[in-house]
């Protein structure tokens, strides 16, 4: 039996992000030769590659911050010119991202007071604040929290501007390998939750594979892509017994012995 057209197009996994023959250059210095690769809907897609790659240049290009200098990227089939309506970040250094003069609420609810009815806004901080483990913590202001808490609640504001995308830049790496562990198994349940699709970039491995769908490893600059690899391990992730799979040792050995083929290029270059 013949299969229409339309119901095809409804079931086929929706591209959200596609990237166009990307670069970018700092004067004579090239930093991204020319990045192709597309994200779509609900995917978790980790970006790894080695020191300089260029990993966080390219997403502040994805997130509309920087203007390539030749490419494009493209949003919901749009050129990405400056910073998407559905798009959120999250950075690195949590004690920037957050004003210290807000409370955890002020916070979460400063970029929806354009958007958002007071009372949606409300309902939506409760929410995310329990999403991420911090309910009930409304009051208190960063200054008050430890690196894992801020670091929650600034994923807590990205997620109640409910995007269609949320980039992360390294969220992880400035927190203790504990925390760290405790942040990648967060994601992952508000990632389910919450139904959101993931862009993260990280400079981890084992980071990289226990949480992406896929990873796109890079190479050292000027940047391209080396290698898409989907990650076929089964979910729910486990930090105990998915790291225990051959698979995942696999995956693992795969990404770093193309990142240190990165390197040992740089180090001759």
């Amino acid at each position: 039996m013949s299969v229409d057209a339309t119901e095809t197009d409804v079931t086929a996994p929706t591209t959200l992000m596609e990237l166009r023959d990307l670069r970018k250059s700092y004067g004579d210095v090239q930093i991204l030769a020319g990045i192709d690769f597309t994200v779509r809907r609900g995917e978790f897609v980790c970006v790894v590659g080695p020191s300089g790659s260029g990993k966080t240049t390219l997403l502040r290009c994805m997130a509309g911050l920087l203007a390539p200098t030749d490419g494009a990227c493209l949003f919901e089939g749009d050129t990405v010119t400056g910073p998407p309506a559905k798009l959120a970040v999250v950075f690195q250094d949590y004690s920037r991202s957050l004003f210290p003069w807000l409370s955890v609420a002020d916070n979460i609810e400063l970029p929806l007071r354009r958007t958002v009815r007071k009372a949606e806004r409300a309902v939506r901080i409760d929410s995310v604040l329990t999403a991420v483990g911090l309910a009930g913590k409304h009051d208190l202001y960063p200054w008050q929290m430890s690196g894992g808490m801020q670091q929650r609640a600034a994923i807590a504001r990205g997620l109640a501007y409910q995007p269609d995308v949320l980039l992360m830049d390294e969220p992880f790496a400035a927190v203790d390998a504990q925390t760290r562990i405790e942040l990648e198994d967060l994601v992952l349940r508000v990632r389910k939750d919450f139904d959101t699709t993931i862009v993260f970039v990280t400079h981890d491995i084992d980071e990289a594979v226990y949480l992406g769908d896929r990873v796109i490893v890079l190479s050292g600059a000027p940047t391209r892509v080396t290698r898409n690899i989907d990650v076929d391990l089964p979910q729910p992730r486990d930090q105990l017994e998915t790291k225990t799979l051959p698979a995942y040792a696999k995956y693992r050995t795969e990404v770093f012995e193309l990142i240190q083929a990165a390197q040992s290029h740089a180090s001759i270059a």
